[in-house]
């Protein structure tokens, strides 16, 4: 039988996938992705207060924007509080996320506890922890008499209620990367770990020779969504600081919203959307190219 027979569909046998098969997928992120972002585009050409009809007022909006003082110290706060949040974060997912995937006693039973904040929303978490850090309820407000201080307000200090949105955003977030990386660690060959005990390598240097290298795709993953998420962090900020202590955590979306929703500057709002858009998607191309990740080489090659 020649190549080309062998290669022809047999009568009868199941069909190909076509054009037709990503014909959902694809008007699904036409209407959810596309249209929106045109949507937005356009609006940041134009002056709107949310009623009526837009009206064209050319680069006026990006004009702005490019000199705008807070939207610069909305977009230093955004990157110190993506840069926090990555520092923070992954070194603790990462060791708890190896350590939930060993063969500990009780392992499965702490590990379901402490994945429980991934079962609560942003708002209830953000509620909860701005009632814990309260300065005249909370349970540091009780205790600060007996720690000999006149009054714990963390919220109400810059650097105070920056900690508290990373902390929050942490207590939220690590469990999430934790699951991320429990998985990776799972997929290890213990073939390897037998090879390198047999070298004469200890625990920390089959984690740093072994367990590191076999992540690094992991790590890639678990950053992209860590970093873009830090990037769009929004209801924590909303409910928990509200942008203050005067503009000290008024990252990019919470300006965002307060000059859309607030000001009624939907046009000005806009063209914030737009720039926090492509910063993100930027930022996640530029670790994916960076890392490797795109090649999506092996990391079991020659098992």
């Amino acid at each position: 039988m020649s190549a080309g027979a062998r290669r022809r569909p047999l009568r009868g046998g199941p069909a190909r996938p076509g054009v037709g098969w990503a014909l959902p997928g694809v008007l699904f992120f036409l209407l959810f992705a596309v249209v929106p972002l045109l949507l937005v585009g356009y609006l940041s050409l134009t002056s709107w207060e949310g009623l009526g009809t837009p009206r064209f007022v050319g680069a006026e909006n990006w004009t702005r924007l490019a000199g705008d003082p807070v939207m610069r110290q909305a977009v230093l706060l955004s990157v110190a509080l993506t840069a926090a949040t990555w520092l923070v974060q992954t070194p603790i997912s990462l060791l708890l996320g190896v350590w939930a995937a060993g063969p500990q006693r009780n392992r499965a039973v702490l590990s379901a506890i402490f994945f429980t904040p991934l079962l609560l929303s942003s708002a209830a978490i953000a509620i909860v922890w701005k009632a814990l850090l309260d300065p005249n309820f909370g349970p540091l407000a009780r205790l600060a008499p007996w720690l000999g201080l006149s009054g714990i307000d963390v919220l109400g200090s810059s650097g105070g209620a920056f900690l508290a949105v990373v902390f929050v955003s942490a207590w939220q977030f690590i469990p999430l990367h934790t699951l991320i990386y429990q998985g990776g660690a799972r997929q290890i060959p213990a073939v390897l770990y037998g090879a390198a005990e047999m070298d004469g390598a200890g625990r920390l240097r089959r984690f740093w020779h072994v367990t590191l290298p076999q992540l690094r795709h992991t790590v890639t993953t678990s950053s992209v969504l860590m970093i873009v998420g830090a990037l769009t962090y929004f209801d924590t900020v909303l409910i928990l600081t509200q942008g203050g202590p005067g503009t000290d955590t008024s990252i990019v979306p919470y300006l965002m919203y307060r000059v859309g929703f607030v000001g009624y500057e939907m046009g000005y709002a806009s063209a914030i959307a737009a720039t926090l858009v492509v910063a993100a998607t930027a930022v996640s191309l530029l670790l994916v190219r960076f890392t490797g990740f795109a090649a999506m080489r092996s990391t079991r090659e020659g098992m």
